[in-house]
């Protein structure tokens, strides 16, 4: 094993095979380095490039070190590395997809999902929405989002991180100081590593994917999934990063059920560089009695979930107008019309109550797409119908969904205007980078429920 700080001196590895997997209809390229019965995934922070981050001796000996916990699965975020290219920034639940169709193609039931950055809002967000494919959490210098808010004070305000990005794509080929910004992140870094990892981050995506990419980060917020994470979590931060605040980890910590927080020394971002032995001793020890002493549940019973609520307006009106035979087949029609776009968007019914439907989805902006197929195919047959949506924490029992997070996605539904698609603030937050906008309801007191709730109308 190299000692601390000389792993810049470790000769350049050959790559492992990179093979492809359709995610939708995009090629994703990803990687199976070493071999074990525990499977791990690794999410890099940004942008990554499976084939020349094994020219880059830090990160190949990163890489090859993760691969002796077990078998390491590393994959090109879409629009980045070797994976297919296309046109907007990529929203947080194809992300997810992404995640899921390279562990399907490696056939990896369950893995330990390790995130650095920002990639740790994404694998916070998996292990919420799919714990049954979760076996644990590793957060390593992440932080819940990017932008300041009343809760989280001491981050950067837009505006700064805005000309941020704008500086960032301005100089994006120039090779001395993309090196000399790698540095500033990690300043133990030594000039030919920070050229070394300039290079695998400038080939790995162009100027204006890197800042569509950073700008949908910017409205990222996991804040409202934390305590929803059913799995074990260890979340470390290097304590003195220049242009990272310590409180991201305690945050994340404190808000995670049963998180273990870990402050390693040192003042670099990457965690390839600097201290890297006691950064994986604090991984083996976690792996040792944390993750391997947990019991298999095969069948979690709670999930984080969008819930859609619909209704006919004035039904009862309608159904005197039309009579009980005529009803009866136009309420057959919208009930095949709305399964159908159900089985369109991968939403799953779990209820019909005369005019209504209530169906969970995995993804919120699937669901908020859902909702608009529904209002608009519904109005082919004269029918005009409402929606309301939120996401969280749903108890599955025998197949179906319950719980408060139900209770207010119908308390949610109930306040649509006809031919509104309503949500509520959770699913606003989750939904960043899908291209859909929203006008502000203000905040309402929800039947039933505790706390008022800020609601947001989905612009068409």
């Amino acid at each position: 094993m190299a000692p601390a700080g000389s792993v810049g001196e470790t000769p350049a590895m050959e790559a492992p095979e990179t093979r492809y997997t359709l995610s939708g209809d995009l090629n994703i390229a990803y990687q199976v380095v070493g071999e074990g019965s525990l499977d791990l995934v690794f999410i890099p922070s940004l942008t990554h490039h499976v084939e020349l981050v094994w020219e880059n001796p830090p990160q190949a000996q990163f890489f090859r070190r993760l691969a002796s916990l077990g078998r390491l699965l590393l994959f090109d975020k879409r629009g980045t590395g070797m994976s297919d290219r296309f046109g907007a920034a990529p929203t947080l639940e194809a992300r997810m997809d992404d995640i899921r169709a390279v562990m399907d193609a490696a056939g990896s039931e369950r893995a330990v999902l390790v995130g650095l950055g920002e990639g740790g809002a994404l694998c916070a967000l998996f292990a919420a929405t799919y714990p049954e494919r979760t076996i644990a959490l590793v957060l390593i210098n992440a932080s819940p989002r990017m932008v300041r808010s009343p809760e989280l004070p001491w981050l950067p305000t837009r505006a700064e991180l805005e000309r941020g990005i704008e500086e960032r794509v301005r100089s994006w080929g120039n090779t001395e100081l993309a090196a000399e910004r790698f540095g500033r992140g990690s300043p133990s870094a030594t000039e030919e590593e920070r050229q070394s990892f300039a290079r695998v981050i400038r080939l790995s995506v162009s100027p204006g994917s890197a800042a569509a990419y950073l700008r949908m980060n910017l409205d990222v917020d996991i804040c409202d999934v934390l305590p929803l994470i059913r799995v074990p979590t260890l979340v470390m931060q290097r304590a003195d990063i220049e242009l990272m605040d310590i409180r991201n980890g305690r945050y994340l910590a404190e808000h995670i059920p049963g998180a273990r927080l870990v402050e390693l020394p040192g003042r670099d971002f990457a965690p390839q560089i600097g201290d890297t032995d006691r950064l994986f001793a604090e991984l083996e020890s976690f792996q040792k009695e944390v993750v391997e002493g947990q019991p298999w549940e095969a069948e979690p019973d709670r999930v984080l979930a969008t819930v859609l609520f619909t209704d006919i307006i004035d039904s009862t009106a309608r159904a005197a107008e039309l009579g009980d035979r005529a009803w009866r087949q136009l309420l057959q029609k919208h009930h095949e019309t709305v399964r159908g776009q159900l089985g369109r968007f991968r939403g799953k019914e779990m209820d019909t109550a005369g005019d209504g439907f209530f169906a969970t989805f995995d993804g919120p902006a699937r669901a908020i797409r859902c909702a608009f197929a529904i209002r608009d195919s519904i109005r082919e047959l004269d029918l005009e119908v409402r929606a309301g949506l939120h996401s969280g924490e749903c108890e599955l029992v025998d197949g179906k969904a319950g719980g408060i997070a139900v209770h207010i996605g119908a308390r949610v539904a109930s306040l649509a205007e006809p031919g509104e698609v309503l949500v509520s603030s959770t699913v606003k937050d989750l939904v960043a980078g899908s291209g859909i906008e929203f006008k502000d309801r203000g905040e309402h007191q929800l039947k039933g429920i505790a706390n008022a709730w800020h609601l947001f109308t989905v612009v068409p």
